[in-house]
């Protein structure tokens, strides 16, 4: 694949996770989250979304949002869980994204927040700009959305042309926002 060529990231939040009383690495998805995952699967599948990678948290709650969507996506991707993603703030996740080999045309990298929601709106906004580029394919409105709140399970698909080593803010699209409710899969709060 030529490093020219369009790339898509899909960067989505876990899935609404539980409070039981354990570490915060460990905490399990609540029965919302249970319910929403598949949903933003399906909806993976339904928008041609099939990613070529996978990377995602080491935490509890994100390894579920990836077995419970992985089930509406109806597909096997190779998936890495990676220890650097938790925890993480946006630099650090784009750092992990550069890394990604490039026969990858599509990675979806499931995260926290306010990680997944800082990259996304690093990456769509042009350096200086307020609203940053138009957002082609998005709906009207979804990037200020996605500014107001990336509520769990919600996800953000960016689109650029070059390789994975050279994406940087300001360089892609943002051509859809989702979240649960968008969906009709119940609430997206939190």
């Amino acid at each position: 694949m030529a490093d020219d060529s369009g790339r898509t990231l899909v960067l989505f939040r876990h899935a609404k996770s539980a409070w039981p009383d354990v570490a915060d690495h460990d905490r399990p998805l609540a029965r919302r989250g249970i319910r929403a995952a598949p949903a933003m699967g399906r909806w993976l599948r339904e928008a041609g979304l099939l990613p070529g990678q996978v990377l995602c948290s080491t935490a509890r709650r994100a390894r579920e949002t990836w077995q419970f969507a992985q089930a509406g996506l109806a597909a096997t991707p190779p998936v890495t869980f990676d220890a650097r993603i938790y925890e993480a703030a946006a630099p650090d996740l784009l750092a992990v994204i550069r890394e990604v080999p490039p026969a990858t045309g599509t990675l979806l990298l499931i995260g926290h927040n306010p990680a997944i929601e800082d990259l996304a709106l690093l990456l769509a906004t042009a350096p200086g700009a307020a609203a940053g580029p138009v957002a082609a394919g998005a709906a009207p409105g979804d990037m200020e959305r996605m500014r107001s709140k990336f509520p769990t399970a919600a996800i953000a698909v960016l689109k650029f042309h070059g390789g994975w080593p050279g994406l940087a803010p300001g360089q892609a699209r943002l051509t859809a926002f989702v979240t649960p409710r968008d969906l009709g899969s119940g609430s997206s709060e939190g």
